[in-house]
């Protein structure tokens, strides 16, 4: 991607409420931009004029308020729903979709978006943790290798019979443009998952 002309447009795709953690990890991507790398002084030139610029945008459902609820309290304010123009497929270079609430469910404008993302070859679409769950839902992962989290497996197996699950080898898989990924928390999940 760092080849195309324009910056890399990250879409990070927050519905409804959102693990914290889980959507924290769009910083790494952000971090390995032109604007942040540049003010790294000691990296070499080199290393700078590689990196992609980025521009990174929070999308949330027409239905949801602006601000959008994450665990420990917080929030963040998206900047677009997924009715506008800059965020539709054939917009976005990658759609990060961290882990919502397990129990979530989600409406057909949501799953129409995500699915649009996924079906659109030049889009990236890396799912956190839980954010299986929403893939699952949007019918992305029929067919395909993925993770989500160890603890979950099995549930995640029987839920959605067409996906080939392999979360208790790999932390995280590629199968075409779909990435998956496990927990970052896999001891404390299995916990969770397991407790009577």
């Amino acid at each position: 991607m760092a080849t195309k002309a324009g910056p890399v447009r990250i879409g990070v795709f927050i519905p409804a409420e959102t693990q914290l953690l889980d959507l924290a990890c769009v910083d790494v991507l952000a971090m390995m931009s032109k604007q942040y790398l540049s003010a790294i002084t000691e990296l070499p030139r080199a290393t700078v004029d590689a990196a992609p610029s980025v521009e990174v945008v929070y999308v949330t459902s027409a239905a949801a308020a602006l601000f959008v609820t994450l665990t420990a309290g917080m929030t963040v304010r998206a900047t677009h729903d997924l009715s506008h123009a800059d965020v539709q497929p054939g917009r976005l270079d990658v759609l990060l979709v961290p882990g919502p609430d397990p129990s979530s469910t989600f409406e057909k404008d949501v799953l129409d978006f995500l699915r649009g993302h996924y079906e659109n070859p030049g889009t990236d679409v890396l799912s956190v943790c839980t954010g299986i769950l929403l893939c699952g839902a949007a019918g992305i992962i029929e067919g395909k290798r993925v993770c989500g989290p160890r603890g979950m497996q099995d549930v995640l197996r029987k839920r959605f019979p067409g996906a080939r699950f392999e979360g208790e080898k790999y932390r995280w898989l590629q199968d075409g443009n779909l990435w998956t990924s496990g927990t970052y928390t896999p001891t404390m999940h299995s916990a969770l998952i397991n407790t009577p």
